[in-house]
């Protein structure tokens, strides 16, 4: 038969315990693992080498859609904004070119079969196609691409601005209407008093807009087009909401700018990275 321990040296042993467990904790807290963030940029490269220019002129657009907004002028003054501070390039200061109506004076048949209109390397007689006035849709925007095509056109243009990096293209911000479901959660009270929440399905109309830019990018020195990229960016409100079109117009462009700006220069992307101790 064993004796029990004395009772004091119990207490001992459960003391002993108790410390050697706390010590343990102790150590684990300071070995354990450890997080923090630390900033980081990612470099990227542009698409587009622009060495060969000193200057940038950003034209005019095509532009249509709502007429809330004149998408032409608000168009290139951010734009031009946007390079003086983001860009080596000199952005130079001009009228802001009305291309919808440049591009109708071209397409007018010559006077005479086979002479050009002074200066624009305009369609000859028998090549005009309908241009439409008013644009509401990417489909009236097409015909107007036969714009961005007339070398002899930029290059006169780059003549009177000192050869320059012309940035040029079409603009399309519409109006969008949207009907969707839309799941939500609902708080119900049971013949208790007792509160629960029940995923509900109702019927939206959401409202807002559509930008479509299409950015090119022409040789000052030649009138031929670089490069050319089209982007696609929409913004929905619950109906009751009022959001006037030139701020969701800013809103639409503010995610649209980084991609611009990359085409012409160098930058950067912040972000955060999580490091372990």
């Amino acid at each position: 038969m064993t004796a029990r321990a004395p009772a004091r040296t119990r207490r001992a042993n459960s003391l002993a315990f108790v410390c050697l467990c706390a010590v343990l904790g102790a150590l684990a807290v300071a070995c354990g693992p450890s997080s923090f963030e630390i900033p980081i940029e990612t470099p990227i490269r542009p698409k587009m080498d622009v060495s060969a220019f000193q200057r940038v002129l950003v034209a005019g657009f095509v532009a249509g859609g709502s007429d809330d907004v004149d998408t032409n002028l608000e168009t290139v003054r951010l734009l031009r904004s946007q390079l003086r501070t983001k860009s080596t390039l000199r952005v130079i200061d001009a009228d802001v070119m009305p291309l919808l109506d440049i591009a109708q004076d071209q397409n007018k048949p010559s006077d005479a079969e086979g002479s050009e209109q002074p200066g624009a390397g305009a369609a000859r007689s028998g090549d005009t196609m309908t241009l439409p006035k008013t644009i509401k849709d990417e489909k009236d925007l097409e015909p107007y691409e036969r714009l961005f095509a007339n070398t002899a056109y930029w290059k006169t243009i780059g003549e009177e601005y000192q050869n320059p990096l012309i940035v040029t293209g079409t603009v399309l911000f519409a109006p969008k209407t949207s009907n969707a479901i839309v799941q939500r959660d609902q708080e119900v009270f049971d013949s208790f008093g007792r509160r629960r929440t029940v995923p509900t399905r109702t019927f939206t109309e959401r409202k807002g807009f559509t930008l479509r830019p299409k950015f090119v990018f022409i040789d000052g020195r030649t009138g031929a087009t670089m490069y050319s990229e089209g982007y696609r960016e929409e913004v929905l409100y619950n109906a009751q909401q009022n959001t006037p079109a030139l701020s969701s117009y800013f809103e639409l462009m503010d995610r649209l700018v980084p991609n611009f700006l990359n085409v012409l220069s160098n930058q950067k992307i912040k972000g955060t990275r999580v490091l372990l101790n």
